[in-house]
């Protein structure tokens, strides 16, 4: 029987989770503390095991103590550094003997980045030829921000990589993508499972209740709407039924199967009453129900969009769409349905799509502390969190005086001070909106107050311009002006004053002597 090692996730098939030797699977995570989960969970399957760890102490990985697990876990520490990552292959030749083991390799992304992806295929070439003759099987587990690009990378990998896989965390569950996974002479690809963890068992499969849906689609062809959509003209036909309210819509949506659903919006202060109808809908009535939004005013941001999608929307037709784009939207959703998934802890959700309640001015360690737990979020889209902004001011503009006239109005839009420049985080803001943003959040034109700007949108970026931040260290664009030895002047001492003199009065004594005649 051939040797293999296991994931140790219950309830899943062996093929998708048992690995053999020789062989170099891969496991990308977005959240750090699941990749830690993950590996604790991996090491307590095995009967032997070699951990390397790069960027955490391994010794920490093994906190609290594994139980069950080996008795003996080998623990080996890499330094982050690009050379000590391209000597591992011949570091694993040194430490490994001919016998059949799984080595762990757990790092960061950052870490992983330092390689070009010509760089990382060579790289995983000189790993394979080391597991072939030691007859091993390593498995890397990665996370961090910016790991979905790793994924794009990896997938140029195919024949280097036996396994490549995917966990992501959905507010209640986590979904266990795979996209190949290599067995005996097996290769199962592109599947999906969703996970739930317990502490004490770690992650398993849920196997989810398949979806009554009823043999014959009764009700696809109605339009169950608020009649605001339809701009004050009367039912286009008989299938559209017209109500006052969308509360009164909501509650007719609760009899339908496969129908479409049209909520008007058309004010901000409606939208989290929409979201926990909608929420309420998508839950009970499944993903046959085709649900759209149409905004009547300008009242969406980037963020509401975000979370009425997360809730169950179809699709959201903006402010301005003429009548007939409507109708035309409405058309190209029959016979969709809805495959996302949705959470059923509406409240959670809430929270983790808008996770600042934070707004205006912070100290600089709150304000790196506050936007690195933003970007962090994984729920959040990649790229998609907010804009990083660097300020600096005329000259005739000191950068107090410009804070004075900063005021952030919404929750997640935070500023403050470093040396000369201002820097603002606009939460969920696109940068084609930069200029609108600062027009309501400056009293004057920004233009005039400001001579340079930078914006950084990437995650990466980000986090590490606010990595510099933490270390007090100048941006590129500028560097810290020298500082300035300025002598201080030692005071004189007070003058003395001089001693004015009385005039004294002088005789002189003259005698008169005369001269003899010839």
């Amino acid at each position: 029987m051939a040797i293999s090692f296991t994931l140790g996730i219950e309830q899943v098939q062996n093929e998708l989770i048992d690995m053999q030797p020789p062989g170099c699977y891969w496991l990308t995570v977005n959240r750090p503390e699941d990749a830690r989960r993950l590996a604790r969970q991996v090491m307590s399957a095995q009967k032997a095991v070699t951990l390397i760890s790069a960027g955490e102490k391994p010794q920490s990985l093994l906190e609290p103590v594994l139980s069950p697990g080996p008795d003996r876990i080998p623990c080996y520490s890499l330094a982050e550094k690009r050379r000590a990552l391209l000597d591992l292959p011949e570091d694993l030749a040194r430490i490994l003997s001919a016998k059949p083991r799984l080595i762990l390799f757990f790092n960061d992304f950052s870490f992983i980045e330092k390689l070009s992806p010509a760089e990382l295929i060579a790289w995983l070439k000189k790993i394979n030829h080391i597991l072939s003759v030691c007859n091993c099987c390593l498995l890397i587990i990665t996370s961090g921000s910016g790991v979905n690009n790793l994924r794009l990378s990896l997938l140029n990998t195919f024949r280097q990589l036996n396994g490549l896989a995917h966990l992501e965390y959905q507010q209640d569950s986590w979904n266990y993508r795979v996209n190949w996974w290599c067995h005996d002479s097996r290769l199962m690809a592109d599947r999906a499972l969703r996970l739930s963890y317990q502490p004490s068992g770690g992650f398993a499969a849920i196997h989810e209740k398949t979806q009554n849906t009823p043999l014959t689609l009764n009700d696809e062809a109605i339009c169950i709407a608020e009649k605001q959509v339809l701009e004050g003209a009367p039912p286009l036909s008989s299938y559209w039924q017209l109500f006052d309210s969308n509360a009164l819509t909501a509650s007719r949506a609760q009899q339908a199967d496969s129908a479409t659903v049209i909520f008007s919006l058309s004010h901000n202060e409606q939208i989290r009453e929409l979201a926990q109808e909608i929420h309420s809908l998508r839950l009970s009535r499944g993903a046959g129900l085709k649900i759209v939004i149409r905004e009547m005013q300008t009242s969406l941001r980037y963020s509401d969009e975000r979370l009425l999608l997360a809730c169950g929307v179809n699709t959201i037709v903006p402010f301005g769409a003429p009548m007939s784009r409507f109708l035309t939207t409405l058309e190209s959703l029959q016979g969709q349905r809805y495959n996302r998934h949705v959470p059923a802890n509406l409240d959670a959700l809430l929270q983790s799509l808008q996770p600042l309640q934070l707004r205006g001015f912070l100290p600089l360690d709150k304000f790196c502390q506050a936007v690195t737990q933003l970007v962090d979020n994984t729920l959040l889209p990649e790229n998609g969190k907010g804009l990083l902004v660097a300020l600096r001011p005329v000259p005739e503009l000191r950068p107090e005086q410009a804070l004075t006239l900063c005021k952030p109005r919404r929750y997640g839009d935070l500023v403050t001070l470093l040396g000369d420049r201002l820097y603002l985080f606009l939460s969920s803001c696109r940068y084609s909106d930069l200029d609108t943003a600062l027009k309501f959040i400056f009293r004057l034109p920004h233009d005039e107050l400001f001579s340079n700007r930078l914006v950084w949108f990437e995650d990466l970026q980000i986090l590490s311009e606010v990595r510099q931040m933490k270390a007090l260290v100048p941006g590129a664009w500028k560097d810290m002006p020298p500082k300035l030895n300025v002598a201080v002047a030692e005071s004189a001492p007070p003058p003395v004053p001089t001693l004015r003199q009385t005039p004294q009065p002088v005789t002189l004594s003259i005698q008169l002597t005369e001269t003899p005649r010839e």
